[in-house]
């Protein structure tokens, strides 16, 4: 079974958009979102935008792109997330970063998180943990051949912070939840609902994030809350699977939860485990199938982009 992130290349964003274009709508839910780039750009077009990750780092990513509208971090914010950030103290706060970084790296991240929380805003919050999180990614970035390259960290937060987009101010009272997709389905009424369908895997969350299990542990100040993590996600898509049929099967019952939406958008990647007919069928057993869409990336990526609306 492929072992994946539930991320769509960059490169397939154009794709979404083109077919959503066809589409009307004024509002939307995103039931997985762990890259806030389609809900950014939904947000270009007025539409108002409820996300959702089950993920705390998708979550976080969201609220400081999607529900966002219009606060940025100041001058004087970056200095304090950035005070004393190489200053060890007399113990780190999140240990479990040692798993993932040296002593002086560990200790960067550590301080950092906890000069976060100073901030006043949730929504600064949000935005100054989301360019840690790209920190994070320089950092992992590199190979021992080219550590030599790399640069302070308090350096590189400044330039990512520095570069950082301005926030898209739809007009709209755009939110972002932590939920399991099926309740957050359950719970909200819009116009469109697209699913990105998660890929599936067998394996444990943190195993399955890979790499960037470490940003849950970052944000989350340690690594114990994996086991009741894992439990809430028992039975819902998005959780480890063994078969087709049970991955169909939590597609399907994510489907009901939303027949209440008008619009569907259902995307997934054609990768060898689920084909595009079984995708079909599991949507046309809830409500008839409208229009296929499907972009070949083979060459690319090995794998083909499908949308199919309902």
């Amino acid at each position: 079974m492929r072992n994946k992130l539930n991320t769509t290349p960059k490169s397939w964003l154009a794709f979404e958009l083109n077919v959503l274009h066809r589409l009307k709508f004024a509002s939307a839910i995103l039931p997985f979102t762990n890259q806030p780039h389609l809900g950014a750009y939904l947000k270009r077009w007025n539409a108002r935008v409820l996300a959702n990750d089950a993920t705390l780092s998708g979550w976080t990513k969201a609220v400081a792109v999607i529900q966002n509208n219009s606060e940025k971090l100041s001058v004087e914010e970056v200095d304090l997330v950035l005070e004393d950030a190489y200053v060890p103290r007399y113990r780190p706060q999140n240990p479990a970063l040692r798993n993932w970084f040296n002593e002086t790296d560990a200790w960067w991240f550590d301080n950092v998180r906890r000069n976060i929380e100073r901030l006043a805003s949730p929504v600064a919050r949000a935005i100054a943990l989301n360019v840690g999180m790209s920190v994070g990614d320089y950092a992992f970035s590199f190979t021992d051949e080219t550590l030599e390259l790399r640069q302070p960290f308090s350096v590189v937060y400044r330039r990512i912070w520095s570069v950082t987009p301005e926030p898209v101010n739809n007009g709209q009272n755009n939110t972002c939840q932590n939920k399991t997709a099926n309740e957050f389905i359950g719970e909200n009424y819009t116009d469109l609902m697209f699913l990105r369908l998660p890929a599936a895997h067998n394996q444990t969350q943190r195993n399955h994030l890979g790499a960037e299990a470490w940003r849950e542990e970052w944000l989350r100040g340690g690594a114990e809350f994996w086991a009741d993590f894992e439990t809430a996600q028992i039975g819902k898509l998005g959780t480890l699977i063994e078969t087709k049929s049970q991955y169909l099967r939590l597609v399907e019952e994510a489907l009901r939860a939303a027949k209440n939406i008008p619009v569907w958008a259902i995307a997934c990647v054609e990768d060898g485990f689920v084909s595009t007919q079984d995708i079909v069928e599991a949507v046309s057993r809830v409500r008839r199938v409208d229009t296929i869409y499907t972009k070949d990336f083979s060459e690319l990526t090995g794998a083909k982009a499908v949308i199919v609306t309902a």
